[in-house]
């Protein structure tokens, strides 16, 4: 687009907004016509460790979409030298699942409960015995159940329960809605009426008819498909989200989705046969399948693209904390010698040592679990770095081992779905922080699914540009235009990247460290048991 343009773009409302609260920042991105980022804003927030619970405060919500909007504002300001008075959709985006449940009057019944928190093990287990589907633990209706099951004083007092996406599009359109993607990390979605499978809400309802007053169905948001209407910014909306008074209402809305779905939308990802990654602070990968799996498994989770198709996920709680937390280390002791490194040069350069280690990690063995992990079924962690007298302890080797245990929960997964089901799939995307030093991830994801992984040159963009993409869907979209013929057409045709095609000797590497750990993880389990 030309720049001299851009001011009667924005001006003229021909924008989409997209913001997403992400695990450790908040970011906003808007785009004109072209799908291409004119201006961002972020705040940086992190989860706290309250109560025995992963959670943050509504002030830090509202705090931080503020802030991330006002940065966003200011950016537009000073690139265009225009204010930012309207937009033509917006749309909305969050860290999937976890547990908000609100009184009549709209009152937080209980501290939000994240996804990262692994507290709902029995009603899990109980609730994928029922309805023979597998509930992970950070699921809503997992949350719910289990504050049933605890006999949680607010449980009587619910009149809604949604995700910190919902609550955020409900406060500022006043409409009660999920996509369909976001809502299937609540309660499962039935792919063939594309809303919650009616069955299951009957078995909840009957299970528990003597132990609460309400109905199921009465209590969850409304499901909606991507590129369907979800409300408008009202005139108080207008003002939580710009006190500056600047914003306008009025402006509609696309359905608020899960991290998950605007990384499949941020990648191209929404077809049979695609697959992405995203890795960060943790770590899915999403397969749109072409056929339902043969059996339940609990490693798996099936969730749904934004327009309803089913998808494998698998999902480790945790990825990146734990290799920040050792950078972080490094960045000290250069501090210490008074060496000025720039902390974006830190990252590249020790990522790139891990490329000259030994192919397995020479021996060595990490476990980056700084919360617990269902797939190798740890309720709490414990970041662990171990070796042997004879390990290779080189900073190559140390490096690679952590970039491997990064991965290695997701992998334990990944092989249900390639080994025992026979998926197929074309190509797997890459998104998120893992990847940012060019190659790298890659080569480590590639080794670890044994397929080609290819990185856009828009992945850098992340889920706040996906959420973007789908207001934009939701502005623009003709006569029924599939989504993903929308994106194809228009957003990523002739969009360039870079693909790495697994190495043998780096796939035989990382199954010999996936051997290693398997066995090891006896050594985490006896150090959660150990320290408290």
């Amino acid at each position: 687009m030309n720049q001299n343009d851009v001011p009667h773009v924005i001006g003229s409302g021909r924008t989409a907004l997209g913001i997403e609260f992400g695990s450790t920042r908040i970011k906003a991105v808007l785009i004109g016509p072209d799908h291409a980022p004119l201006a961002s804003g972020s705040y940086d927030w992190e989860n706290r460790y309250e109560n025995g619970v992963w959670t943050y405060s509504l002030d830090d919500v509202w705090t931080g979409l503020q802030a991330s909007y006002r940065n966003l504002r200011q950016d537009v300001q000073t690139r265009y030298g225009t204010p930012l008075q309207t937009i033509g959709a917006i749309g909305f985006s969050g860290m999937m699942h976890g547990y908000m449940v609100f009184a009549e009057d709209g009152r937080l019944l209980t501290p939000f409960r994240t996804w990262r928190n692994t507290i709902t093990g029995q009603a899990a287990a109980e609730l994928t015995g029922l309805f023979q589907f597998n509930i992970p633990q950070r699921w809503s209706i997992a949350h719910l159940y289990q504050a049933i099951l605890n006999q949680e004083p607010h449980i009587n007092d619910i009149t809604f329960l949604t995700t910190l996406a919902g609550y955020v599009h409900w406060q500022l359109t006043g409409t009660k809605v999920l996509g369909i993607g976001e809502a299937s990390g609540v309660f499962p979605i039935n792919s063939q009426t594309n809303d919650y499978d009616a069955g299951m809400i009957a078995q909840f309802n009957q299970a528990l008819a003597a132990d609460i007053p309400w109905q199921l169905q009465d209590i969850l948001p409304t499901v909606l498909l991507a590129g369907q209407p979800a409300g408008s910014l009202t005139e108080a909306g207008a003002r939580l989200l710009d006190p500056s008074g600047e914003l306008q209402a009025g402006i509609p809305f696309c359905p608020p989705e899960g991290d998950a779905g605007t990384g499949m939308v941020a990648t191209n990802s929404v077809a049979p046969r695609t697959g992405n990654v995203s890795a960060g602070t943790s770590v899915f990968a999403m397969i749109v399948l072409e056929k339902a799996l043969s059996q339940l498994y609990p490693e798996i989770d099936m969730v749904t693209t934004p327009t309803g198709k089913p998808v494998a996920m698998v999902h480790s709680n945790n990825c990146t904390s734990d290799l920040n937390a050792w950078v972080g280390l490094f960045r000290e002791f250069t501090d210490a010698l008074g060496v000025a490194v720039d902390q974006a040069q830190l990252f590249e350069m020790l990522y790139q040592k891990a490329l000259t280690g030994d192919a397995d990690g020479g021996g060595l063995l990490v476990y980056n679990y700084f919360s617990g992990e269902h797939i190798t079924h740890l309720a709490e962690g414990r970041p662990l770095f171990v070796r042997t007298p004879e390990s290779k302890f080189t900073l190559a080797n140390f490096m690679r081992v952590h970039l491997f245990s990064a991965l290695g929960a997701l992998k334990i997964g990944l092989d249900i779905l390639f080994e025992q089901e026979k998926v197929q799939i074309d190509q797997v995307l890459g998104h998120g922080g893992f990847f940012k030093t060019k190659g790298v991830g890659q080569k480590m994801m590639a080794a670890a699914m044994n397929v080609p992984v290819s990185v856009m040159d828009t992945a850098g963009e992340g889920g706040a540009w996906g959420i973007a993409l789908l207001a934009a869907y939701r502005l623009n979209r003709t006569n029924n235009e599939l989504l993903e013929t929308y994106l194809a057409n228009n957003v990523f045709a002739g969009e360039s990247g870079s693909t790495v095609a697994p190495d043998p000797a780096d796939v035989a590497g990382f199954a010999t460290f996936m051997e290693r750990y398997k066995k090891g993880l006896v050594i985490e389990e006896t150090a959660v048991a150990a320290l408290h």
